[in-house]
């Protein structure tokens, strides 16, 4: 058996809790992870995925100012303030807030500290932008709900909302399984177990050397299907504007693993 067939063995017993019951989002996201988080060159800061979504992201600003939700330490909001483009933030982690500081002060980058769905930045944004899978950090369904009326609380009319987010891969599951191993290279190992009832996943992080131990990071999910976030964007007050497979407009298809969704906010006028 091979390591990725070992680990889902170890993972899938239905007695196996599928949350990090207890745990708070800023206890997850702790110091030691705010260190570990950015990896230069490579994953998620690779130069071919990166540049596409702040190009996007900075023609979505259309010369106005924009606001992230869980900025983290900075991956996308840095290089799209290095375009010109005016970024704020909100973000619950004071650890990956100092990552974000050794990059960018809090005059180029202002960061508001607290939860995406509910914290107040002090001023209206042509973009509001959540990306990499964050808005499934929210545990329940009202709590994502909240995170779309918050967005709209920051937005001038007509200003865009930007989420980009996986499609859950419940179709790879094997019956009597409960995880899929979504990524498996040298040295890294990546599966999600599922609790299908309550739509929670939680994400399992591999990283291995030559020896036989291994360092595990896990982070907890609420996943969402793409019609439901339209409807939660419909109940605060968006439009579906777009929906691509990935950053450079890629079509979005029925084996599409991600999307980009952007949503259009148009308030009543009185």
């Amino acid at each position: 058996m091979n390591a990725a067939g070992s680990l889902i063995n170890q993972w899938t017993s239905p007695r196996r809790a599928t949350r990090l019951e207890g745990m708070r989002q800023e206890e997850i996201w702790d110091r030691d992870t705010a260190q570990r988080y950015d990896t230069p060159g490579t994953g998620m800061f690779a130069p071919e995925v990166l540049e596409p979504a702040v190009a996007r992201l900075a023609e979505l600003a259309d010369g106005g100012r924009a606001l992230e939700f869980a900025i983290g330490t900075g991956r996308v909001a840095v290089p799209l303030s290095e375009r010109g483009v005016p970024v704020s933030g909100i973000e619950l982690s004071g650890p990956m807030i100092e990552q974000l500081r050794t990059k960018a002060g809090p005059e180029r980058i202002p960061v508001v500290v607290g939860d995406m769905s509910t914290a107040l930045v002090e001023r209206t944004f042509s973009l509001v932008y959540l990306v990499y899978n964050t808005i499934s950090n929210l545990q329940t369904q009202a709590e994502q709900v909240e995170c779309f009326r918050n967005a709209a609380r920051h937005l001038s009319p007509g200003g865009c909302f930007v989420i980009e987010l996986w499609v859950p891969e419940l179709r790879q599951l094997p019956p009597g399984r409960s995880a899929t191993v979504w990524e498996n290279s040298p040295g890294y190992i990546a599966l999600d177990t599922y609790d299908t009832l309550q739509q929670h996943v939680v994400s399992h992080h591999f990283h291995f050397g030559s020896g036989s131990t291994a360092q595990l990071f896990r982070s907890p999910h609420r996943y969402i299907w793409p019609a439901e976030l339209d409807l939660m964007g419909q109940l605060a007050g968006f439009t579906l504007e777009s929906r691509h497979a990935d950053w450079s407009g890629a079509p979005f298809t029925a084996s599409s693993r991600s999307h980009v969704s952007v949503y259009r906010h148009d308030p009543p006028r009185d």
